[in-house]
C-alpha cells in the first residue's frame, strides 16, 4: 500500500482540527459550562450549583480541606481514620446509622480521602436534598465518638490496610518508592498510614483533628442535579447556615517542601507473592496548582502518547516490537495541591532481565526528549482528551467531583470550564519543553518487583550473622 502524501496528511491534519473545534464549540455552548453557579455563606462556606436537569436526581458533595498531608507528625492515617468515624454518632443520629437512613430514602452514599481532601457524597431524588444537607451539616459540628466505636473503625482500617498493602507487594513497592520519592513533603507518608501509627490512633487525635479542619469556612459543597441556584441558596441558608465558622482557620495551607534532589533513588523489593519481575518510575512533576501556564497541559498530553494504552510509545516498543514486556504504560498525576508525578512502568516478559527493560524505557523517554511527538500523535491525544471531557460531562458525579477537586487545588470554575480549550492549545513545542524540563532523572525513584522463592525471601530476612 503506498504511504499518504503529504496533500493527504495536511486533510487529515485539518479534518482532525475541525472536529477539535466542533467538540470545544459543543461544549462552550452547553448548559453545564455556562450555567454553573457559586456563592458563599456567611460563615465562610462555599457552594457551587451545577445544573443538570435530564432527571429528578441529585449529587451532594462535602469537599474538606484537609487530608493526609494535613496531619500532625505521629498519627498518620487520621484523616482517613476520621472519614471513617464520621458514619458514627451525632445527637440526632445512632452511630452506623447515617448511610442506613441515606440507602431508606432511596440514595446511596460514600466517602473518601486523598492527600489534599476529603470528600463526602450522596446521590439521592431531589426531593431529599434538603435531609442530606441536614445531616451533613449535622455531622460538620456535632460528631459524638466513644471509645467502643473508635477502637472498633480502628480495627476496621488496620484490617484495610493489611488487605490493600502489607498483602500486595505491588502496594508495598509504591508506598516506599513514594517515601523515597519526597524526602521532605508529606507526600510521602501513605494517605491510610504507617501501620504501627494507626494501632495507636485514639479518640483524641480523631477529635483534634475534626476540630482543626471540619468547619464551614474550610469546606466547599458541590450540589450537581436537577436543582437551580436559587433553590440551593435557600436550602444552604436554612441548613449550613447556622453552623459556626472556626476562626482559626486561615487562607494557604502551608506545608514543608522538597529540597532540590542532586540524584536519583531507587528501591527494590523481593516478595514470594509477585508475578513476573516488574519495573516503575516515578518522577517528580507540577501540579495543576503550581505549574506555569499551559505546562500541566502538556504533561497531560505527553504521558496520554507515551503512556495510555497499547498504541502508546512504550507499549509499542517493548510489547508490540520488541517482546521483552508483557505490558507497558505510564501516566501523569496533576491534581495535586502542592505538586505532581510522572510515572512510567513496565512487566517483564517471561525470562527477560530488568536491566534491559529498563534500558528500553530509558530510550523511548530519550527520544522524546530529543525528538518531540508528532503532529498526528498530539492531534490525536487532543481529540482523546476532550472527548472523555465531553464523555464525563453526561456524569452527574463526574460533574460534581471535577469542580469539587477543581476548586479545592485553586482553579476557578472558569479554568474548570476551560480545560478543553487549554488542551487544544498546547504545541509540539510544549510538549519538548516539558520533556526534557521534568524527565530529569533526579527528580525519580525507580523501583523494581522480584519475585523470588520463599526459601530466598526468608533467608534475606534473616538478621546477619555476628561470627568472628
Amino acid at each position: 500500500m503506498p504511504l499518504p502524501g503529504k496533500r493527504h496528511l495536511l486533510m487529515l491534519f485539518v479534518a482532525t482540527q475541525m472536529m477539535l473545534m466542533q467538540s470545544l464549540a459543543t461544549l462552550q455552548a452547553s448548559a453545564v459550562a455556562t450555567h454553573v453557579g457559586e456563592f458563599m455563606l456567611a460563615n465562610g462556606l462555599k457552594v457551587v450549583v451545577v445544573p443538570d436537569h435530564r432527571s429528578p436526581v441529585v449529587t451532594h458533595y462535602v469537599w474538606y480541606r484537609a487530608g493526609s498531608a494535613d496531619e500532625p507528625p505521629g498519627v498518620s492515617g487520621i484523616a482517613h481514620f476520621l472519614e471513617h468515624l464520621m458514619f458514627k454518632s451525632t445527637d440526632k443520629i445512632a452511630s452506623g446509622d447515617f448511610s442506613k437512613i441515606i440507602s431508606r430514602l432511596g440514595g446511596q452514599d460514600n466517602a473518601f480521602t486523598t492527600h489534599d481532601m476529603t470528600g463526602y457524597f450522596q446521590r439521592i431524588s431531589k426531593e431529599r436534598l434538603q435531609t442530606v444537607m441536614e445531616m451533613e451539616a449535622d455531622r460538620m459540628q456535632n460528631l459524638r465518638l466513644t471509645e467502643k466505636e473508635v477502637a472498633t473503625e480502628r480495627d476496621v482500617i488496620l484490617e484495610e490496610r493489611r488487605t490493600r498493602t502489607e498483602n500486595n507487594p505491588s502496594s508495598i513497592l509504591s508506598e516506599q518508592m513514594s517515601a523515597s520519592l519526597y524526602q521532605n513533603h508529606p507526600y510521602r507518608i501513605p494517605i491510610i498510614g504507617w501501620m504501627h501509627e494507626m494501632a495507636r490512633l485514639s479518640r483524641e487525635d480523631a477529635l483534634a483533628f475534626y476540630k482543626r479542619y471540619y468547619a464551614p469556612n474550610n469546606a466547599i459543597v458541590v450540589i450537581a442535579g436537577d436543582v437551580t441556584i436559587d433553590e440551593v441558596k435557600k436550602l444552604a441558608e436554612a441548613t449550613y447556615g447556622a453552623l459556626k465558622a472556626n476562626p482559626a482557620i486561615s487562607g494557604k495551607r502551608v506545608r514543608p517542601q522538597e529540597p532540590p534532589h542532586p540524584a536519583p533513588r531507587r528501591v527494590q523489593l523481593k516478595d514470594a507473592r509477585a508475578g513476573n519481575a516488574s519495573l516503575r518510575r516515578f518522577y517528580l512533576a507540577p501540579s495543576l496548582a503550581t505549574a506555569a501556564e499551559g505546562e500541566a497541559e502538556a504533561l497531560y498530553l505527553m504521558m496520554k502518547i507515551v503512556g495510555n494504552g497499547p498504541t502508546s510509545r512504550l507499549y509499542q516498543r517493548l510489547v508490540a516490537e520488541e517482546h521483552i514486556a508483557s505490558s507497558a504504560g505510564g501516566w501523569y498525576a496533576g491534581t495535586g495541591l502542592d505538586g505532581g508525578t510522572i510515572g512510567v512502568y513496565a512487566v517483564a516478559a517471561e525470562g527477560v532481565d530488568l536491566d534491559r527493560v529498563e534500558a528500553s524505557i530509558d530510550r523511548v523517554l530519550h527520544e522524546l526528549r530529543q525528538n518531540g511527538v508528532t503532529a498526528d500523535e498530539l492531534q490525536r491525544a487532543k481529540k482523546a482528551f476532550i472527548s472523555e471531557f465531553i464523555y464525563e460531562s453526561d456524569s452527574q458525579s463526574q460533574l460534581a467531583r471535577r469542580y469539587g477537586e477543581g476548586l479545592l487545588i485553586g482553579q476557578t470554575i472558569e479554568q474548570i470550564n476551560n480545560w478543553p480549550t487549554a488542551i487544544s492549545k498546547v504545541s509540539r513545542e510544549d510538549i519538548s519543553r516539558v520533556a526534557d524540563k521534568h524527565l530529569d532523572i533526579r527528580n525519580s525513584v525507580t523501583g523494581t518487583l522480584i519475585p523470588v522463592s520463599p526459601e530466598a525471601e526468608a533467608d534475606t530476612a534473616k538478621p546477619a550473622s555476628n561470627k568472628s
